[in-house]
């Protein structure tokens, strides 16, 4: 199943894509795409519909996938070739940090360019939400806690990320520097999350084209590595990292700007557009 978020910030209804592509609202059946809507029980139920017999919402904002989000966790330096061209080596485990919350939006809203950055950045990255509370959960059974995937833009100001002190949070965190969606897709319409294309352009031009294949950590071990910490719970997003072509890799770095246009997709999970906008 995919499954969005239709309507206006703050008020989106639940809803299912169809097969023919039509948007059927859900709202009757469930109070919102998140918590125990996602569990193994909750999308049983709401696979049992029939989507025909739902009302067609007419077109219009998507909101961001999932609803209720309590932590939004990222993967750093995860693809071997884009740790090569940021210069950094592969790490012996997964670099974890954290995004706000506040920072998720719509996967086609605007995009703000924070004040006094001059280094905005983009990442294609294929984000996991969890269906079930995982805690210390084996690689093995790790993908049992996953109720499905969704296109994640990690937008970075790299200057307060690395350039200021302490740690990167604060340029991942900005506010609209977290668009999900369009769809939460269903592991069940994902045969192998490790073997997805992945695409991002800047006003047009390709920038990255890359596949989840060279992940040096897949999803099942980012899972299982996360719940040793910490109890992943349903909502919670993780970003698994992307591939080589961001703007801090060029020679020399490229930065988006007041009007630039980013597209960005992952295979079989939608795509996403966004304007970047100086946060006046």
């Amino acid at each position: 199943m995919k499954l969005m978020r239709v309507g206006e910030a703050g008020r989106e209804k639940p809803a299912l894509l169809d097969a023919d592509g039509k948007i059927r609202d859900l709202s009757a059946h469930v109070a919102d795409i998140g918590g125990e809507a996602i569990s193994p029980a909750g999308l049983a139920r709401i696979a049992a519909l029939d989507p025909k017999i739902l009302p067609e919402l007419a077109p219009g904002r998507i909101g961001a996938c999932v609803a209720g989000t309590g932590k939004f966790i990222c993967i750093g330096l995860n693809f071997s070739d884009h740790a090569a061209e940021t210069g950094a080596t592969v790490p012996p485990e997964p670099v974890i940090f954290m995004k706000a919350t506040s920072a998720i939006v719509g996967p086609n809203d605007t995009v703000l360019i924070p004040r006094g950055s001059e280094k905005t950045d983009w990442e294609v990255e294929l984000g996991v939400v969890i269906g079930k509370t995982a805690k210390y959960v084996s690689e093995a059974e790790a993908l049992d806690y996953v109720a499905g995937y969704c296109v994640s833009h990690d937008v970075s100001e790299r200057a307060f990320q690395t350039e200021r002190a302490g740690q990167w949070t604060k340029g991942k965190s900005c506010d609209t520097f977290g668009p999900i969606g369009p769809w939460l897709v269903t592991k069940d319409e994902i045969a192998d999350p490790q073997n997805l294309g992945m695409w991002l352009k800047v006003n047009g031009q390709t920038m990255q084209n890359g596949s989840s294949k060279t992940m040096v950590y897949g999803v099942a071990h980012i899972v299982s590595y996360l719940s040793q910490f910490m109890s992943l719970h349903p909502g919670d997003v993780i970003s698994t990292g992307t591939p080589p072509g961001v703007g801090m890799g060029m020679k020399p770095p490229r930065y988006l700007t007041d009007g630039d246009v980013v597209e960005l997709g992952i295979e079989g999970l939608g795509s996403q557009k966004q304007s970047f906008v100086a946060d006046r």
